[in-house]
């Protein structure tokens, strides 16, 4: 197969192989560089291509194998070497998680709200946020599984209605964001 015939064929295929870039990247930009990647693989190893046979599937082969191996090539660029004596490999991730928690609600804000509740579901609240089974609460204050796990849920509700009621908002998802 000649470069000009190699060439036709490969842009009746430019169509079908941005889709596929698309669904394996999920953002344009970066389809763009895949689809890029993906010809001038295929130019430079036009010679191995066997002609007669399905074109798009050895394009589409191509581009696959590229978006992989540049997978696994970001995901080892990830890992840290951690300098410490233990050497452990971090993983840094591309997100970086911001916790407003406490600079949103205070710890003694969310402890005076916790022990203005009433004992009956403050002290399973407590020994469930304590690290507690339910069972081993139901057997300490000598009560029922459902009425241990009725009272830490009565308790987390006031809390949050107590949250909503001190921040002015309708929903404590906002209270996170």
């Amino acid at each position: 197969m000649s470069q000009v015939e190699f060439t036709n064929a490969f842009c009746q295929f430019e169509g079908a192989l941005m889709a596929f870039a698309c669904h394996l990247t999920k953002n344009e930009d970066e389809a763009q560089d895949l689809l890029q990647e993906t010809a001038y693989k295929a130019f430079k190893y036009r010679s191995m291509y066997q002609p007669h046979t399905n074109l798009r599937a050895w394009l589409m082969t191509i581009m696959r194998n590229t978006f992989i191996n540049d997978y696994r090539q970001k995901k080892r660029r990830q890992t840290l070497n951690d300098q410490t004596p233990n050497n452990f490999f971090l993983n840094s991730g591309d997100r970086v998680v911001v916790n407003l928690g406490e600079s949103e609600i205070t710890i003694k804000e969310v402890t005076r709200l916790i022990d203005s509740l009433e004992d009956w579901m403050k002290i399973p609240f407590l020994m469930h946020y304590q690290g507690y089974k339910y069972d081993e609460i139901a057997t300490e204050l000598d009560i029922p599984l459902g009425t241990v796990k009725s009272r830490i849920f009565f308790a987390r509700k006031k809390l949050q209605e107590s949250l909503q009621l001190m921040y002015q908002s309708s929903s404590t998802a906002e209270l996170v964001n």
